[in-house]
């Protein structure tokens, strides 16, 4: 039996899904954690959060890294641990520190730290070639205004430290990019207390469809287990709606975003111990790296690949943290398409009706969640603010998105938020 640490985690399906395949692979973990609150708020009322079923929970600040490897290390010293994981991508770099310190299995501590700063991903893969937006990094507003204007409207203002679309905007124009770069300033820790770089990353807007190339890194070889599509709303945000596994694409199209998510791993280091999701931009131009993610898929995509494949990316991703080759055999599910579709709330208020009754037992369904009626919502800004998904698949083609769009569109016709 082995010995994990999981260093924080989301709250949201991975954090579920780790532990899961944790303990069906046969071993155990102890779970690190600066604030208990922060998960016990997010178990559904009367039961506990899977993390906190771990064989010990122990508070630490997992903020201050340079603190916390000396701790580390004094309880590696007592439990002995195999391997370090986490799901969440603000603690990325600090569990690759903590396995580079202790001797664990894992990537490069730098190729974790560069492929989770967006601002690093530019630089690194600009100097290796690998096609991507034109782009500049500022942090004083005369330098973006010049920038923006040398790149050429329309582009994306991005924080170079943030997840999930947060403030991830398109702007059209100086007075949009003053109310962006306001917004950014006025942000200046995110949701786990981590101070934030003030830096903002500037990118030329891509034309095209985005998809995301899902990647297992095993001894030096990149092993590709699909390309998932993406649908996007929420503008001048870039929220994502809905994703379906694998992509309806062409033959030429998967094989340029494979390889060119190839390329940018190979230039990031991410070659050896990783799960990664790299978002790709088909582009008139061709392929376009978006974002270099060197852990598992969220919004479920891991559960859309599973449902299709039969692989199970959590547990290839805690097999990996303990230096062990993951199991990458397809199986036949039965399904030949999944696909996955957000409820995304439009406007602020109090959500009075909210009817998927039925939903459960429609064909194809795979799982459904929904918001129950009370709960306060706001417009979506990024993808934390859904308010439920509706998950199916097809077992004849590529049917499974819209099978998807069908049901939701009958759940947003009984959606009233006051």
């Amino acid at each position: 039996m082995a010995h994990l640490l999981v260093v924080e985690s989301w709250v949201g399906s991975m954090s579920r899904l780790l532990p899961r395949a944790i303990r069906e692979g046969g071993h155990e973990f102890t779970f690190l954690t600066r604030d208990l609150h922060h998960y016990l708020r997010s178990a559904p009322e009367g039961t506990a959060h899977p993390l906190l079923g771990a064989r010990n929970v122990i508070t630490a600040d997992t903020n201050d890294t340079e603190a916390l490897l000396p701790e580390v290390e004094r309880l590696h010293a007592v439990f002995g641990f195999d391997g370090a994981i986490t799901s969440c991508d603000y603690y990325l770099p600090t569990v690759a520190r903590i396995t580079g310190h202790l001797g664990l299995p894992g990537p490069p501590p730098e190729a974790v730290h560069d492929a989770c700063r967006k601002d690093a991903t530019r630089r690194v893969l600009a100097e290796a070639g690998v096609p991507g937006p034109r782009f500049a990094v500022h942090e004083e507003w005369a330098d973006i205004a010049r920038a923006a204007r040398e790149i050429g409207y329309p582009l994306v203002v991005k924080p170079v430290d943030l997840c999930a679309g947060m403030y991830v905007r398109r702007v059209d124009d100086e007075p949009q990019l003053a109310a962006a770069f306001s917004a950014l300033a006025d942000f200046p820790v995110n949701a786990r207390g981590q101070r934030r770089t003030p830096a903002i990353l500037l990118e030329e807007l891509l034309d095209g469809p985005e998809v995301s190339v899902e990647t297992v890194s095993h001894g030096g070889a990149v092993h590709v287990v699909g390309v998932t599509d993406k649908s996007v709303g929420g503008a001048p945000a870039f929220i994502e709606t809905g994703h379906m596994f694998p992509a309806a694409l062409t033959v030429v199209d998967t094989e340029a975003a494979e390889q060119t998510a190839l390329g940018a791993l190979k230039a990031l280091g991410l070659t050896d111990g990783v799960v990664a999701h790299t978002e790709i931009k088909l582009t008139s131009a061709g392929p376009r790296v978006v974002e270099v993610n060197p852990r598992p898929a969220g919004n479920r995509i891991t559960e859309l690949v599973r449902h299709v494949t039969g692989i199970d990316l959590a547990a290839a991703c805690a097999d990996l943290a303990l230096g062990r080759a993951p199991d990458l055999r397809r199986t036949d599910t039965g399904l030949r398409s999944a696909a996955i579709g957000f409820l995304v709330p439009e406007r602020t208020g109090t959500l009075t009706s909210l009817d998927g009754a039925g939903l459960r037992d429609a064909p194809g369904v795979l799982e459904t969640q929904l918001a129950e009626p009370g709960r306060q919502v706001k417009a979506a800004g990024s993808n934390n603010e859904y308010l439920g998904h509706v998950m199916a698949g097809d077992p004849t083609g590529a049917g499974a998105r819209d099978r998807v769009e069908a049901l939701l569109a009958e759940v947003r016709s009984g959606l009233v938020i006051q």
